[in-house]
């Protein structure tokens, strides 16, 4: 197998690289666990957060996770190791423009759409407003 380098570009040493690969497999054990943990915790805690709020509005247990949770993934920091990269020249974006974020953004938009014309979810929010009362009214405050 032939190697084309650069000699403009920077080398990495093997042992860095043996090295940030060790290190890469530990901080994806780590961080698939907390995800792992984080599966059950925010469900627990949005339920709370939705049965703990007053008067319609949502407690802050939720979003006090979530917090917690961004933390712990700057702690992480799993692609650190991009710092021993060898500098290419431009490197492409895999991924699309839009985030996950943006995703959920549209499919939201749609959802709303659908309701504002009392199309299916119309019908699925108001089940779902019951049981949230029904619920309310069985919590001890």
């Amino acid at each position: 197998m032939s190697e084309t380098s650069d000699p403009a570009l920077p080398e990495v040493s093997r042992w860095t690289l043996v090295r940030d690969l060790g290190v890469f497999q530990v901080k994806l054990l780590v961080d698939g666990l907390r995800d792992l943990l984080l599966v059950p915790a925010s469900l627990v805690t949005g339920i709370v957060s939705i049965v703990s709020g007053k008067a319609g509005g949502a407690g802050p247990q939720f979003y006090h996770l979530l917090e917690w949770g961004k933390e712990s993934e700057h702690w992480i920091d799993l692609f650190a190791a991009l710092k021993n990269s060898p500098e290419r020249p431009e490197r492409p974006t895999h991924f699309a423009e839009q985030g996950m974020d943006d995703i959920v953004e549209r499919f939201e938009a749609f959802v709303v759409d659908e309701y504002k014309s009392g199309g299916l979810t119309a019908q699925a929010k108001e089940h779902m407003d019951k049981i949230l009362k029904t619920v309310r009214r069985k919590s001890p405050d």
